[in-house]
């Protein structure tokens, strides 16, 4: 089987040793090389071809954020950002997302406590290595949203993303048009995130996104996308079509989970 390639970057030299370190442990994992800044960073991924990069976001000569957009506009590839200045629905975790990040995970206290961290770092770079990249379009122009009767719909658009799927999302909402039919989503994210991102895309949209509240109608030009750490099923209640938000134990390690929506 052949192993994960990591390239770490991050300008604390403790930060590098122990994530290097536990992160070599896992039998499915190889960290070929580390940079403490995005300029050598740049040079290794030419030179080593890792299949994921983890990346810091405050260091020197160059933040992290400003590295990722040049990264994915030149060379696209998955990126998880590891750092303390990105808890989760920050602002600046929705901008690495936003930027091209396929995922975001807050580092814990001080650079001695990252070791803790490591377990589910290696869970994160695994799902960001089955991320598949592709050139982005144009976008089409953000138009106005329509004004449609708040009616419900016979028929559902389920979707479902995991790791990197937020883009993707971005990516089919915006061309949906005010009178698409009610969309149910479940995006693999943790609490926090995905009231930001439903901002995020409400903003973009010509439908109204928004995170789902237990009983919401599932209505025409709306998507409803479930609450990180909640599951969401749909259920039908005469002619009308609700979601039920509620609690339980993660399926396949998420909460929400796309398996429990369908």
């Amino acid at each position: 089987m052949d192993r994960i390639r990591v390239l770490l970057v991050d300008d604390s030299a403790i930060v590098r040793k122990i994530v290097k370190e536990d992160l070599s442990r896992e039998p499915d994992i190889e960290v070929v090389g580390t940079a403490p800044d995005p300029y050598i960073a740049r040079d290794k991924i030419v030179r080593l071809r890792p299949d994921v990069l983890i990346l810091d976001v405050e260091m020197p000569r160059m933040d992290g954020i400003t590295f990722l957009r040049k990264l994915m506009q030149y060379h696209p590839m998955p990126v998880v950002i590891f750092s303390s200045l990105t808890p989760n629905g920050s602002e600046l975790a929705m901008e690495a997302l936003e930027a091209g990040a396929v995922d975001v995970m807050a580092k814990p206290g001080g650079p001695l406590s990252v070791g803790e961290a490591t377990v589910q770092l290696a869970e994160r770079v695994r799902a960001a290595s089955r991320v598949r990249f592709f050139r982005k379009g144009d976008s089409p122009a953000v138009k106005a949203k329509g004004t449609v009767a708040f009616k419900t719909t016979q028929k559902i658009v389920a979707l479902g993303a995991s790791t990197g799927g937020t883009e993707a999302l971005r990516v089919v909402l915006e061309r949906m048009p005010p009178s698409s039919p009610g969309m149910v989503i479940v995006q693999h994210m943790p609490p926090g995130f995905t009231s930001s991102l439903a901002r995020r895309l409400n903003d973009l949209c010509q439908i109204e996104v928004r995170e789902a509240s237990d009983g919401d109608p599932v209505l025409t030009g709306t998507a409803l996308i479930a609450p990180g750490g909640y599951h969401m099923v749909l259920r039908r209640s005469g002619a009308r079509y609700l979601v039920s938000v509620k609690d339980g134990p993660l399926v396949w390690h998420q909460k929400p989970s796309v398996d429990v929506l369908f």
